[in-house]
C-alpha cells in the first residue's frame, strides 16, 4: 500500500472550503426553524416535533450517500457529484422555506408547506455535507487527519458565525424584522436568500479545485480492492465495526440530544428571560430571535477559540470530557441570566463543547476504521449517532417540556445534564493501537 502524500495547507483547505457554505445553510436552519414555525402558529409543546425531520433525513440520506458514493466513479469524482447535486437542491429550497407564510395559505397549509420544504432542505444539506467528511477520509493521511478536520471545524464555525448573524445584521441596516401575523419577517427571508447564494459559490469553488483519485489510485492508497468496497452490507459492516465506533456513539447520543433542545427552545427561552414575552407576534419575540443568532455566533467564536486550545491537551479523553462539562455548565447558566450581553458567557462555554463534538468523534472513529474499508458507508452509518439522539430527543421534547413545568428555559438545564452524562461516557472509550480489518 502506498502512503498517502502530505497535502499542502491550501489543498487541505480546498477539500473542505465548500463546507463553509453548507454550514451557513445549516446555521440558518438551526437558528430559525423554531422561530419560523412559531411565527406560523405552532404551539411551543409541538415545536420539537418539527425538529424530527432534520435528523431523520440525515439518518436516511447520509448512509445512502456514503454507500452510493463508495461505488461511484465519474470524471467529476467520487464524492463531488453528490456534493454538487445536494447543494443545488438546497439553494432552491432555501428560497422557498422562509416564504411558507407569504403565499396567502391557511395556517395549517402554510405549516405543511413549511414541513415539506424543511424535509427537502435537510435532505439536500445532508447530501452536500457528508461528502466533505468522506473526502478527508479518502485523501488525507493519518498524520494530517487531525489538521484536516481542524480546518473543517474552523470553516464549519466560520460558516455558522455568518449564518447566525445574518438576520441581526439585516435588521440593523433597516430590513423589516416584523411582519403580519403568520408571516416570516424579511430579515429572515433575505438571510436565506444570501445564504443560498454563498452556498452554491463555495461548492463550485470546491468542485473546481479538488481532483479526486481514480479507482486505481484510491485502491493503492487505501489498500482496499474495488471488489471489497462493494461486497458488504450495512448490517455486516456494523457487526464488524470497531468498539470505538460504538463507544464514541454513546457519547454522541447525550451530546446531540442536548443540542437538539438548545436549537428547539433557545428562542423561547431568551424571549422569556430577557425580553419578558412569549407572544410570537411581538417585536420583542422577533428581537429575541435575532439575538439568538448572535448568541449562536458567540458560541461559534467560543468553538473556534477552544478548537485551537484542544490540541494542547495531552490526554484526549480528558480534553473531550472537560469540554462537555464546560458546555453543560453553560447550558445550566442560561435560565438564570436576564441580561442579553451576559449571556455571552454561557454560550462561549457551550461553544467549547461544540468544538469537541465537531473534531474529536470523527478523528477517533476514522483512525479506528483504518484498514476496514468502506469509509464512506461507515461515516454515513456513524452519522446515525448524530441523528438518532436528535430524533429521540425531538420525539419526547414536548413530554419533557411538560414535565419541567412547560417553561422552555428549563430545557436548558436538561441539556446541561445530558452533556455531563456524555462527559462521563467519554471514559468508556479505549482506542486500540492495532486494528484488524473486517472480512
Amino acid at each position: 500500500m502506498k502512503t498517502k502524500p502530505d497535502l499542502s495547507f491550501w489543498k487541505l483547505w480546498n477539500l473542505s472550503f465548500g463546507f463553509f457554505g453548507v454550514q451557513i445553510a445549516y446555521a440558518l436552519q438551526s437558528a430559525n426553524i423554531s422561530r419560523i414555525f412559531a411565527t406560523l402558529g405552532a404551539d411551543p409543546h409541538d415545536l420539537s416535533y418539527f425538529w424530527i425531520l432534520p435528523p431523520l433525513m440525515g439518518i436516511l440520506v447520509q448512509p445512502i450517500v456514503g454507500t452510493l458514493s463508495d461505488k461511484t466513479w465519474t470524471r467529476f469524482g467520487r464524492r463531488i457529484p453528490y456534493l454538487f447535486i445536494g447543494a443545488a437542491a438546497a439553494v432552491v429550497v432555501m428560497c422557498l422555506l422562509p416564504n411558507a407564510g407569504s403565499f396567502g395559505m391557511a395556517v395549517s397549509t402554510a405549516m405543511i408547506f413549511g414541513l415539506f420544504a424543511l424535509m427537502f432542505l435537510d435532505t439536500s444539506i445532508n447530501m452536500a455535507m457528508q461528502p466533505f467528511k468522506m473526502l478527508v477520509g479518502d485523501m488525507v493521511n493519518e498524520k494530517q487527519k487531525a489538521k484536516a478536520y481542524s480546518i473543517q471545524s474552523f470553516l464549519c464555525n466560520a460558516g455558522s458565525l455568518v449564518g447566525y448573524v445574518f438576520p441581526f445584521v439585516f435588521t440593523a441596516i433597516g430590513i423589516a424584522n416584523t411582519a403580519p401575523s403568520g408571516v416570516v419577517p424579511d430579515s429572515v427571508i433575505y438571510s436565506f436568500y444570501i445564504g443560498a447564494a454563498i452556498l452554491i459559490l463555495c461548492v463550485i469553488y470546491t468542485t473546481l479545485k479538488v481532483k479526486e483519485w481514480n479507482p486505481k489510485e484510491y485502491a493503492e492508497y487505501n489498500a482496499v480492492s474495488e471488489v471489497k468496497e462493494e461486497s458488504a452490507n450495512w448490517i455486516t459492516l456494523l457487526k464488524n465495526a470497531p468498539a470505538t465506533f460504538w463507544k464514541v456513539g454513546l457519547v454522541q447520543f447525550f451530546c446531540w440530544a442536548a443540542f437538539m433542545y438548545m436549537w428547539t427552545y433557545t428562542n423561547g427561552t431568551i424571549a422569556d428571560t430577557v425580553w419578558g414575552t412569549t407572544d410570537v407576534a411581538s417585536a420583542g419575540y422577533q428581537e429575541a430571535g435575532n439575538w439568538v443568532g448572535v448568541l449562536f455566533a458567540v458560541q461559534a467564536i467560543g468553538s473556534v477559540i477552544w478548537a485551537a486550545i484542544l490540541p494542547q491537551f495531552k490526554n484526549v479523553k480528558f480534553a473531550y470530557a472537560l469540554s462537555l462539562v464546560l458546555g453543560g455548565i453553560g447550558f445550566a447558566m442560561v435560565p438564570f441570566i436576564h441580561d442579553q450581553y451576559l449571556l455571552f458567557i454561557p454560550f462561549i462555554l457551550i461553544g467549547f463543547a461544540w468544538a469537541a463534538m465537531l473534531a474529536m468523534p470523527f478523528a477517533l472513529v476514522t483512525n479506528a476504521l483504518q484498514g476496514y474499508g468502506h469509509m464512506g458507508v461507515y461515516l454515513g452509518l456513524f452519522n446515525g449517532t448524530i441523528c438518532l439522539p436528535q430524533i429521540i430527543a425531538a420525539a419526547f421534547g414536548g413530554v419533557v417540556l411538560s414535565m419541567v413545568g412547560s417553561a422552555q428555559r428549563n430545557m436548558m438545564i436538561i441539556a446541561g445534564v445530558l452533556l455531563v452524562i456524555g462527559a462521563i461516557c467519554v471514559f468508556f472509550i479505549h482506542e486500540k493501537k492495532k486494528l484488524q480489518a473486517s472480512n
